[in-house]
């Protein structure tokens, strides 16, 4: 069976010093279920059993055992053309996600080419209980919807979110952080007239001011912010 022969294969390019790193980054995920396989390996491993028969196999077989398996059908998910097909297989996978690695390495390019029919699925998944769910349709619209398909109304969205999840919020401060260095004027108001939760608010002056995308006209605007919160 495939799911026999991707296991050998992950236990083959098993390094217990790189899961012993990995494992403390990862929080929410158990120690044990760690293999220890390396991102560039996970890619390599993908490419050669996505055009196989029997890859569906996998894809279906939830919950899987190990992070790494469930790495490894993200970026299976993320070779998928059709959209129809990739968005149906995310909808299957994402309530099994349970790690923001997971969760932000899966993003299938074939989504960003049909964004008009990736909108709905949106608003469906920001609507979620499940927390990388949220977290995943946040960064959906950090993707796809910052520059050419940018409408105000997505920050809105964004800043409607409430939560006590720390891994929703912390997207939520990357996507303004994002936002402040592609759509400056549209996004500055959100955190000048404290649109955002406290904790969204200051991350995302705290990341903006650390990227080097933003300029150091905004920088200093960011500045005079961060001493009020």
């Amino acid at each position: 069976m495939i799911k026999e022969e991707i296991r050998e294969r992950l236990f083959d390019l098993a390094d217990k010093k790189y899961r012993d790193f990995q494992s403390p980054l990862i929080p929410t995920v158990a120690r044990e279920t760690f293999i220890g396989v390396r991102t560039p390996d996970l890619r390599r491993l993908a490419k050669t059993f996505s055009d196989r028969s029997d890859v569906k196999e996998f894809l279906h077989d939830l919950p899987h055992d190990y992070f790494e398996e469930n790495q490894l059908h993200a970026f299976l998910i993320a070779k998928i053309k059709n959209f129809d097909q990739c968005v149906g297989e995310v909808e299957r996978f994402l309530p099994y996600v349970d790690n923001w690695a997971t969760s932000d390495q899966m993003n299938p390019a074939v989504l960003g080419k049909h964004k008009e029919r990736l909108l709905p699925y949106i608003r469906k998944w920001l609507a979620s209980s499940e927390v990388y769910v949220v977290r995943f349709a946040v960064k959906m619209l950090m993707d796809h919807f910052l520059d050419e398909a940018f409408d105000p109304v997505y920050l809105a969205w964004v800043a409607a979110i409430r939560s006590d999840e720390y891994y929703i919020n912390m997207m939520a401060a990357w996507y303004f952080a994002t936002a402040l260095a592609k759509r400056y004027d549209e996004a500055y108001p959100y955190l000048a007239e404290e649109k955002l939760s406290p904790f969204v608010r200051k991350r995302a002056i705290q990341k903006a001011l650390e990227s080097f995308r933003v300029t150091e006209e905004h920088k200093a605007a960011l500045r005079l912010l961060k001493e009020k919160v």
